[in-house]
């Protein structure tokens, strides 16, 4: 009878977050290959990369999505420069804050969707936050905007996080 192999609890968390890192990354790269849509304003992005922290939030902890987030802001410094890399981390920390939140400490389940839709909501604010701190209070206006478009962009990487959960679960050490 084969043994299993045992990995201690450092190694785990380490071997995760490489793994969602790496997935973020792709998500981030993949993102660019879609066509903008005519109804898109300048810096609205799906979000796909999102799917990833959800999952690091699902299946790890809270530290490993931290984690995930500063790889993926250092990844927008490497590849679009200080502004986008400050715009990511300040969206996917708030948005990552608050998926931990309605995941893990709510008495409500607010589903991937609802989780996604939240993300999604906050990933934006925190752009807001820095837009406003950089540019002007002008920048609150586009918030409108960005909320009805939080609505599809959640919803769309909830639904595709609540697809591809189940087959997480089979992966080897990512339960």
């Amino acid at each position: 009878m084969k043994d299993k192999l045992r990995i201690n609890g450092k190694t785990l968390f380490l071997t995760r977050t490489a793994i969602l890192s790496s997935v973020v990354v792709v998500l981030s790269i993949a993102e660019n290959f879609i066509p903008t849509l005519p109804v898109a304003l300048p810096g609205m992005k799906l979000g796909l990369s999102n799917i990833a922290v959800m999952a690091a939030l699902d299946i790890c902890s809270l530290p490993c999505a931290l984690c995930v987030v500063i790889i993926k802001a250092l990844f927008a410094l490497v590849t679009r420069g200080a502004m986008a890399a400050a715009m990511s981390f300040a969206g996917t920390l708030l948005a990552t804050l608050g998926m931990w939140f309605l995941i893990r400490c709510s008495k409500v389940r607010f589903g991937c969707l609802g989780v996604g839709i939240a993300g999604a909501f906050l990933h934006n604010f925190g752009q807001i936050i820095v837009a406003y701190a950089l540019i002007s209070d002008a920048v609150f206006a586009y918030m409108v905007v960005l909320s009805l478009a939080s609505l599809a962009t959640g919803a769309l990487t909830g639904l595709v996080y609540y697809i591809v959960m189940p087959h997480l679960y089979r992966v080897p050490y990512m339960h």
